[in-house]
């Protein structure tokens, strides 16, 4: 049985990365002719949809997992969000740096949830 408590911020987060990674990146395609106040202010439109699904999901994360560990999934999410947009919308050639950064964070994973685990 999928412990919602436990899978729903995971998923919130995911949404959440995806505007975040827009807001911060995406005027560099979509806006790059425009003048500056324009892309902050587009941005800053995007992320309003991303704090709207963040704030709620380390609200719910926090009822299970410990700061660091929602801290570490966050970290794994953006850097998989990331990489995905760099791709996939940015036409960017990832390189195998991506991957040993994200060894990097599955062993940061491994220390974080090693001994407490998630309390559903």
């Amino acid at each position: 049985m999928i412990k919602w408590l436990a899978v729903l911020p995971i998923i919130m987060l995911i949404g959440s990365n995806a505007f975040m990674t827009y807001a911060w990146y995406g005027h560099l395609k979509d806006l790059k002719g425009k003048p500056l106040i324009i892309a902050i202010l587009f941005s800053w439109g995007v992320a309003f949809f991303e704090y709207c699904l963040q704030v709620p999901a380390n609200r719910l994360g926090s009822q299970v997992y410990s700061l660091g560990q929602l801290k570490v999934v966050q970290e794994i999410i953006t850097m998989a969000v990331f990489a995905l947009f760099c791709a996939f919308y940015m036409k960017q050639k990832l390189s195998l740096d991506f991957l040993w950064a994200g060894m990097c964070l599955i062993g940061a994973a491994y220390f974080m949830f090693r001994s407490h685990g998630v309390s559903t």
